[in-house]
């Protein structure tokens, strides 16, 4: 079982000159999750190398089981140190894909063009493709067959306009996620701010927020 896990290589918030990237939960719940279950694991970014890491994830307030694992895990810090770049991967190589967030996705995945032809080939494939928290934003571009948004008619979930609200960037992201969903037509739906909440349109699956990362990778991997 190959899995792929695309992180962003972008690391300023806008015109604020605060530093984002990509949420260390988000990422380190889901790796673990996937090579607990075996899995073998390729981490790509658009820029290739360590992608930034956004430091309010690195906060002890948002430190959980599976971050604090990878903190003391020194071949998953150098796995993580030399994602490969994103135009050197091939769908054919990978079983799925998942995309963890943080806001750093919102400005460079959600346009790339290596990254939206990735998502459209393997849905297309029927290989399950999964995003979590911001990163359901690398949906905004992709197709499918019938050259629709992907997300038409499918349930959808990721960042509410609430929990953005609560962070104070509702006016500094280059757009909202959960809107964008829903005008590329996604049957958006969402639980509690905060609470873990994934949802799943046959292979395409989407969750809220940092706490739904781990139960994501999980429907994945039943995929």
């Amino acid at each position: 079982m190959n899995i792929l896990m695309v992180l962003t290589s972008h690391d300023q918030l806008g015109n604020t000159g605060h530093k984002t990237g990509f949420w260390l939960e988000e990422f380190a719940a889901p790796y673990y999750v996937f090579k607990d279950a075996g899995a073998t694991l390729t981490l790509a970014s658009p820029a290739g190398g360590q992608p930034p890491l956004d430091p309010k994830s690195d906060d002890a307030s948002a430190q959980t089981e599976a971050t604090k694992r990878f903190k003391a895990d020194a071949d998953a810090q150098k796995a993580l140190a030399s994602t490969v770049p994103l135009a050197s991967v091939s769908a054919a190589d990978f079983d799925a894909v998942f995309y963890p967030g943080g806001h750093g996705p919102l400005w460079d995945l959600a346009e790339d063009k290596k990254s939206i032809e990735l998502i459209e080939t393997m849905y297309a494939a029927g290989k399950p493709v999964a995003a979590v928290c911001h990163a359901p934003g690398v949906l905004r571009h992709a197709k499918a067959a019938n050259g629709e948004p992907l997300v038409k008619g499918k349930l959808v979930a990721g960042f509410t306009n609430t929990e953005e609200a609560a962070v104070q960037l509702t006016d500094v992201v280059p757009f909202l996620v959960e809107d964008m969903l829903k005008q590329n037509g996604g049957d958006y739906s969402k639980g509690a701010d905060w609470a873990p909440y994934v949802v799943k349109a046959g292979n395409l699956i989407t969750g809220q927020n940092p706490a739904s990362s781990e139960p994501a990778a999980e429907e994945l991997l039943k995929k």
